[in-house]
């Protein structure tokens, strides 16, 4: 599976992206027909409290997943929406059984 960053008003992180890519992969191997993953992060200059953003838009047969979340920082942002992509996931899953 191939992870592509985008980093919208935001300086580049090593550590978040290898983060998020460890997450990614978690997920990646527990359902294989995952092709790519895009993440964004950004921040919601009107929100201070709450305003780092995470969206994450999975590529696999079929249309597209996608999740978006918004928390105090970005690691716990990462985790509700891989949280939310892994029960659409689910379901996903059950439809492919279902064929």
């Amino acid at each position: 599976m191939t992870v592509n960053f985008q980093y919208v008003g935001v300086d580049v992180s090593e550590t978040l992206s290898s983060f998020t890519e460890e997450k990614l992969n978690k997920l990646s191997n527990k359902y294989e027909f995952i092709i790519s993953a895009m993440v964004y992060f950004k921040i919601d200059e009107n929100k201070h409290e709450t305003g780092k953003i995470c969206n994450i838009e999975l590529s696999l047969p079929g249309p597209r997943i996608f999740a978006t979340s918004t928390e105090r920082n970005f690691e716990v942002a990462v985790r509700e929406t891989i949280g939310d992509l892994e029960r659409q996931l689910a379901k996903r899953k059950e439809t492919f059984k279902a064929h």
